[in-house]
């Protein structure tokens, strides 16, 4: 079963861990909401909730990964059957697998693009273009299904290759490549940003600490971007958990992968507005900044084609990083449970999803209007899987934190961490209260009917009644005993 495996270096789940959460949010979502919501008043507020909410969370998720040796699905299974808990605790692996398998299949087309652009870049093809040029471009790159398809296509295979070669022999050894060269290439990134661009206004932006423009919605948006960068309730961290040594300690590979994540949303913060402010460009939120206002940035600086290539690259290599572990929960799954090679689970989980994502494909051109989906769910289907996944996944981190700190022994737990008891007593605090009160705000803040003061006012149902059954479980055990 692929559960015996262990990773060869203890480093490699961290390595893992942190590709899995390094992705496409980093390098402009995260630099975004800093500059917008305050600077360093937003950097406080996120580093707080990373150490609050994100690492206790990544903490049981890896202790629930490494505990069960199994796949997210099998592995709850498992645990619910050694725990005598509900059954229906085995929804946390669901709730993984099936936001991996949506969030993969719009991830490939958006990634997708990256190749486009990288080919664009290196090609020369945008030297010297003007604004006007880029952005006709970027729009006639998402009028085409056939380009979409092509790159979607070839971006999945890609991952789906590196997955099915094995543990060891794909997703180890890429990750040992890809994760250095990225780190390497983000550094010379940020090194022509500050000769060519503006990084005094770079590091105002994202550094200024002006806590008058930290709005609620900015405490949300850094509660949030907390949680979704550590990649947690998606079955990725438990899945790679399941290979991790039993010598690694817990909290210092937590710790790392956080300090690690922050650093490069960071750093890729300061290459990006270093190049979009020294070009005299507009800060502009989304896609947009990476696919219209970087390339109109990069083609206006010396050398920038070349750079541009490689900044793409790195988009690419971060996309990758990210997708491989939404393949692995699901096609461990499969193995196990089906008794399928690694390739045929590989090949059935990556050929489902890119189906599901010609979806999203047409979504930004055929059905970009008028569609059943629009009739339906008044959004695109795009806007809809993403809408499902901000549901899925917070869900998932919320019963994730409730059944380690609830289910789990002290015993059971001292064992994972081999920790003190007042980091004990703290971690148990968190993820038993703290973490889940503030998932709930985060989980219901995705669902679009939920506003205003329902807000505060169905979480403290929500978690009163959590708490209420982890209560009633702990007092049944005991009985039981």
């Amino acid at each position: 079963m692929s559960t015996h495996n262990v990773w060869t270096h203890k480093g490699t789940f961290l390595l893992a861990a942190v590709g899995s959460a390094v992705g496409l949010g980093n390098l402009w979502r995260f630099p975004y909401l800093a500059g917008e919501n305050g600077g360093g008043a937003f950097l406080l507020i996120y580093a707080l909730t990373i150490f609050a909410v994100g690492i206790p969370i990544l903490i049981a998720e890896i202790m629930l990964g490494r505990n069960s040796r199994r796949s997210p699905i099998m592995g709850m299974r498992f645990l619910t059957r050694t725990h005598h808990t509900s059954r229906s605790w085995e929804s946390i692996g669901w709730l993984g697998a099936i936001s991996a398998f949506l969030i993969l299949s719009f991830y490939s087309v958006i990634a997708g693009w990256a190749i486009h652009y990288t080919w664009q870049m290196l090609t020369g093809a945008l030297a010297g273009a003007d604004a006007e040029t880029i952005a006709a471009g970027f729009d006639g790159l998402l009028a085409s299904p056939a380009l979409l398809t092509l790159y979607h296509t070839l971006f999945i295979i890609a991952s789906g290759l590196i997955v099915g070669l094995g543990i060891h022999g794909g997703i180890e050894r890429g990750l040992r490549l890809i994760m250095p060269a990225l780190f390497v290439i983000l550094l010379v990134v940020l090194g022509y940003g500050a000769v060519n661009g503006d990084f005094a206004a770079a590091a105002s932006f994202l550094f200024t600490f002006n806590i008058a423009d930290l709005s609620l919605e900015g405490w949300l948006e850094a509660m949030g971007q907390s949680f979704f960068t550590l990649s947690l309730g998606m079955g990725a961290i438990m899945a790679y958990g399941a290979y991790m040594s039993g010598e690694a300690s817990l909290t210092r590979t937590a710790i790392a992968i956080a300090v690690v994540d922050t650093a490069v949303a960071v750093v890729a913060g300061l290459a990006i507005f270093s190049l979009v402010f020294g070009a005299g460009l507009d800060a502009g939120q989304g896609p947009g900044l990476m696919f219209v206002t970087l390339p109109l940035a990069f083609a206006e600086m010396p050398g920038g084609a070349l750079i541009g290539g490689v900044f793409f690259v790195l988009v690419l290599g971060a996309a990758i990083s990210s997708s491989i572990s939404l393949i692995e929960p699901v096609a461990a799954y499969l193995v196990e449970r089906f008794d399928l090679t690694r390739p045929q689970a590989v090949f059935a989980m990556v050929v489902a999803s890119w189906a599901l994502g010609l979806l999203t494909v047409v979504s930004f051109n055929l059905w970009a209007e008028a569609s059943v989906f629009h009739s339906l769910f008044g959004r695109s289907a795009f806007d809809l899987l993403e809408l499902l996944t901000n549901i899925f996944m917070p869900l998932g981190g919320l019963l994730i934190a409730l059944f380690a700190g609830w289910a789990l022994t002290h015993s059971e737990v001292m064992k994972e961490m081999r920790t003190n008891e007042a980091w004990f007593s703290a971690w148990r605090f968190l993820v038993r209260f703290v973490a889940p009160a503030a998932v709930s705000f985060v989980f219901l803040r995705a669902i679009p009917q939920v506003e205003g003061y329902l807000i505060p006012a169905i979480g403290a149902v929500v978690i009163v009644g959590a708490f209420a059954a982890g209560r009633t479980f702990l007092m049944e055990e005991s009985q039981e005993q």
